[in-house]
């Protein structure tokens, strides 16, 4: 009886001693600002609650956590106001709340894209005959070193997006020479080309150029491709937009070129808060008010968060004549699965479908095309590009699609075409031959077949399992640039059509008639506006 009497005396010393420490902690540090008192008057004062008395202070440290915490102007004490009208929590407050940071200038990022792409060729250059596996590596070690780290703090430091119409309009082009039309016709046909904002990756030859592969098998002597961004910004009518901050242009030498993803990747950094984004290829016409028509169709498709695209119609469409605002835009209703070695049987958008008379409500899609989308911009925050898929041409489509919608996006065709695509486009150099001078010729290849098991991996393909797929690097941060949890990968592949594990393409019955997915209940709300 007399053990368990001193037991629960000590256990209540102990208990009290605990209390008095805890009262004392937060009285000083978390409940008066500055605490009245010098840091050193604070822990000496702390140290005698904790002798309880001692007649003599101990000259002890505090824990490491406590002296951060003590050092940090950063205390609840000091942001009472903050946690209590919910603009700071208590947990960012005890960590040390991170100064808010403002976005990076446009500037600031056109010298770190220009800086990292320069350096990336003088390391491929010295290693002219390495594999497809150095290649790689050459490029995932610059860009753990570099790039991945400034997108992590790029993506924190992201501009917030504005609610005034604008829309920020990205081209990438690649050794274009339509890209100056492309530019000078947006603007010309825009109800409001004060709103307009081009943010243009341009891929060029400087010098030592060569055509793309002609009829005889080989190539020829060129001269060095024209600057579509200088040209536009010294004409008159071009003037006045430069002169404004409405074309933003990254310069890339063709030999730093990292194949069309990488270059929307590069003018996704570009966007600087503008409320719409709409993507496009360097070899386009318009339609008059094709950006006021745009954002209508967003406005009206039944979704909180659209998305419109299509394989627009070819630029023989003439969008001048009256027909042509009537006519039905085409939708894309799906794809194939590749059979040719190099696309390592990876979705291929291609099968179209085009209504008999135009709706007024856009029809859902199963997949959006990358020549033509338009959305919130919203989505480069929540959805943003992956920097860790260079060299690749086919695949950007289908992850794109699958991204978006598992991030709760929904996909439209448009109820009209805006936008014309220059289709044929024989004997124009093509990124993959610039890969081959600047390594070995057929190294491209086989590096894109290796990194195309990044976007299969996330796709459920059975042979792009975590443990088959080498390198490993090839899938180094692929959670941060992944699918959505809004929605499951199933059920999308359900809905499109596509069976990965059998490689099996349907076309989807629902898309063709032009009506609701069936297997999204989400969807079934707006069974009726379809009828």
């Amino acid at each position: 009886m007399m053990i368990y009497s001193r037991r629960s005396n000590f256990k209540a010393l102990r208990n009290l001693s605990l209390f008095l420490f805890f009262v004392g902690f937060f009285y000083f540090y978390l409940i008066i600002p500055g605490g009245g008192s010098s840091e050193n008057e604070k822990r000496d004062v702390l140290l005698d609650i904790i002798g309880k008395g001692r007649k003599k202070k101990i000259n002890h440290k505090l824990p490491a956590r406590l002296e951060s915490l003590s050092a940090s102007k950063e205390i609840i004490g000091d942001n009472i106001s903050k946690v209590k009208s919910g603009s700071l929590t208590v947990e960012k407050s005890l960590n040390g709340a991170e100064e808010q940071k403002s976005p990076l200038s446009i500037e600031e990022i056109i010298n770190y894209f220009t800086t990292f792409l320069r350096e990336l060729h003088e390391r491929c250059a010295a290693n002219k005959k390495a594999t497809f596996q150095e290649i790689w590596n050459i490029y995932y070690e610059l860009v753990m070193e570099t790039l991945y780290p400034w997108d992590v703090e790029y993506l924190k430091r992201m501009p917030e997006r504005r609610r005034d119409g604008t829309i920020y309009l990205a081209i990438a082009t690649y050794r274009d020479e339509n890209c100056l039309n492309t530019i000078k016709h947006a603007f010309a046909k825009a109800k409001y080309p004060e709103k307009i904002y081009v943010g243009l990756v341009q891929q060029n030859c400087e010098a030592n150029c060569k055509t793309g592969v002609l009829d005889n098998l080989e190539m020829e002597d060129t001269e060095p491709d024209e600057d579509c961004h200088r040209v536009y910004c010294e004409s008159p009518e071009g003037k006045i937009h430069c002169d404004a901050g409405r074309v933003r242009a990254l310069h890339v030498n063709e030999t730093e070129s990292l194949g069309p993803y990488a270059a929307r990747y590069f003018g996704s950094k570009l966007w600087f808060g503008e409320e719409w984004f709409m993507q496009i290829d360097s070899h386009m016409t318009f339609k008059q008010n094709w950006d006021s028509v745009s954002i209508e169709m967003l406005e009206k498709a039944p979704s909180e968060k659209p998305v419109i695209s299509h394989y627009p119609p070819s630029e023989d469409t003439d969008f001048d004549e009256e027909d042509s605002n009537n006519a039905p835009a085409s939708r894309l209703c799906g794809g194939n699965i590749a059979v040719s070695d190099l696309e390592v049987q990876i979705v291929r958008l291609q099968i179209e479908t085009t209504d008999a008379t135009r709706g007024d409500i856009p029809k859902f899609n199963p997949v959006a095309g990358a020549g033509y989308y338009v959305a919130s911009s919203d989505f480069l925050r929540e959805v943003p590009y992956d920097p860790f898929l260079p060299w690749i041409f086919m695949g950007e489509e289908i992850i794109m699609s699958t991204r978006l919608w598992t991030h709760g996006y929904d996909i439209f065709s448009p109820t009209q075409d805006v936008v014309g695509h220059m289709y044929g486009r024989r004997h124009k150099p093509k990124f993959w031959e610039n890969v081959h001078r600047v390594f070995t010729y057929g190294v491209h290849n086989p590096l894109q077949m290796m990194i195309l098991h990044r976007i299969k991996y996330q796709l459920g393909y059975p042979e792009s399992g975590r443990d088959m797929v080498k390198p490993k690097s090839i899938l180094a941060k692929v959670e941060e640039y992944s699918l959505g949890t809004k929605r499951l990968l199933e059920d999308y592949l359900e809905m499109a059509g596509y069976n990965l594990t059998y490689k099996i393409a349907v076309t989807p019955e629902w898309c063709f008639k032009g009506v609701i997915p069936p297997t999204i209940e989400d969807y079934q709300q707006y069974k009726s506006l379809y009828e």
